[in-house]
């Protein structure tokens, strides 16, 4: 690494100072003192796109580049998510890039994470490999943290893309959503429950079986599940699990059809589409951190949690529904594995079924982890989705944060963790809607059998405390047999 900070080219603002605003559009990086066009090498560099962010490139040498985070629009605390693209570079060009203003120290750098790249050639998203990748305190930036990754460009005509972890864009919700609008479900609808400042939409899905098709009495209260991701926008593995979830439940599993047949699924698949277009870490358009403000939302600052908590607040009220369970997903940025928070409750009894459910999940995931899984009511929480819900919603109601990992999951069977895919994430998302059948075929609420291949195998519940932990001596194994979840 360069020992001197050279001075910052084409920029106004001082190289040791961090204040960067709005993000780089087409900006040609060239040596002090050079006029004309760039010549092959001189990188461009390009975050002005739908989820991109990069605020400020710094030319070191013909080598190595500093690269600034942008902040979060209007708060200038997060810095983590980074997304841009690099062109106009040379076959065999060697490059170290410098991320030199993350606002968290503690990271899953330290643990072998890695920066996704692709080029206009090769669209798959895959990580840089480790031994390229470098996470350390420099005395050349006020000694915060670093992350350096070596790179060789192979192919002049490509356009290379970097990435924290994979993006999932508001643009990709709209069209998955448009897809299956499409295919005319009758168990399927998709209602505008709110716009954003900015005027994009909260999107609220229902998977049911219609009433009318349904065998019970229209008497019965329906069972509600009720879920929400991408409250931070960074956190983009959350839009897969939650996509995984829809796929499931909207396909022709015999599980996902015994689910629609008893259970109503609500889902807002993205909370916060002004931030995730803006390509943010945590915060919305204003600069607010939507998973502090659940106790009070307010209409105009926080218009999407606003129509939220009035749909989940209503649905609390409505005598001919029960609101059983409120699951909101996130990314974690330090811990392996999928797991979740849940509430801590006085009453011994309302706080052993709220631990079934996780348990459950860590019987069908195998990269699910109650040791990580944790019940709290920390302080620093009080304004989250699940502390707020979990006190002002019906005490039947279970009410959890589900957390995944950025990285990786390790299960009980491997040496190594395991990173995550695209796929990876969905495979979550259709283990977490499959565990609804074995939790309400275990409190009796669905009595009907299905056929065999979907019957769940019994097992002790507290038997088990490690995700993917296959005990046959306790019969804790894969419930179901099928390669639609093993492959």
């Amino acid at each position: 690494m360069a020992d001197k900070r050279a001075e910052s080219v084409n920029s106004d603002s001082d190289s040791t100072d961090d204040v960067v605003v709005g993000n780089v559009n087409k900006f040609a990086v060239v040596p002090s003192g050079y006029t004309g066009k760039p010549k092959k090498g001189h990188l461009i560099f390009d975050a002005c796109f739908e989820c991109g962010n990069l605020g400020r490139v710094d030319y070191i040498s013909e080598l190595e580049y500093d690269l600034f985070i942008r902040p979060d629009t209007c708060n200038p605390r997060f810095r983590v998510w980074f997304n841009y693209t690099v062109e106009n570079v040379r076959t065999d060009q060697r490059i170290i890039f410098n991320i030199v203003n993350f606002s968290k120290t503690k990271s899953l750098y330290r643990e072998g994470m890695t920066p996704l790249v692709k080029s206009t050639s090769r669209p798959k998203w895959t990580r840089i490999p480790a031994k390229n990748v470098y996470y350390y305190r420099c005395p050349d930036h006020r000694k915060n943290y670093v992350m350096s990754f070596a790179f060789c460009f192979d192919r002049e005509e490509d356009v290379y893309q970097f990435s924290y972890c994979y993006p999932y864009s508001y643009s990709k919700l709209q069209n998955y959503l448009d897809n299956l609008e499409k295919k005319n479900y009758k168990f399927f609808n998709r209602e505008l429950l709110s716009l954003t400042v900015q005027q994009r939409r909260l999107d609220l899905i229902t998977i049911a079986q219609p009433q009318d098709n349904k065998q019970e009495s229209s008497d019965e209260k329906q069972r509600i599940i009720f879920i929400t991701a991408r409250v931070h926008p960074g956190e983009t593995p959350s839009s897969y699990v939650c996509q995984g979830i829809i796929d499931f439940l909207v396909s022709n599993h015999p599980i996902a059809k015994v689910l629609r047949e008893n259970l109503v699924f609500k889902i807002i698949p993205m909370l916060n589409p002004d931030g995730v277009y803006l390509g943010n870490y945590r915060c919305s358009l204003m600069g607010f951190d939507l998973n502090r403000h659940w106790q009070e939302p307010s209409p105009w600052a926080h218009p999407t949690l606003y129509a939220a908590k009035n749909l989940l607040m209503g649905l609390d009220r409505d005598s001919k529904v029960n609101l059983e369970f409120y699951i909101d997903i996130h990314a974690h940025s330090t811990l392996m594995n999928g797991f979740m928070y849940g509430n801590i409750y006085e009453d011994l009894d309302r706080l052993e079924r709220h631990s079934i459910f996780p348990k459950l999940l860590c019987g069908n995931a195998e990269d699910f982890s109650m040791t990580n899984t944790n019940f709290n009511r920390d302080a620093m929480k009080a304004g989250t989705g699940r502390r707020t819900l979990g006190g002002c919603l019906d005490e039947s109601a279970h009410c959890y944060t589900l957390e995944v990992s950025f990285y990786s999951y390790q299960t009980s069977t491997a040496s190594q963790f395991m990173p995550y895919t695209e796929e990876g994430y969905m495979k979550l998302g259709r283990n977490v809607a499959r565990t609804f059948l074995d939790f309400y075929k275990m409190t009796g609420y669905i009595s009907t059998k299905p056929s065999s291949s979907i019957v769940p195998k019994p097992y002790n519940i507290g038997s088990r405390d490690r995700a993917g932990d296959n005990n046959s001596e306790s019969g804790v194994k894969n419930l179901y047999d099928d390669p639609y979840y093993t492959r």
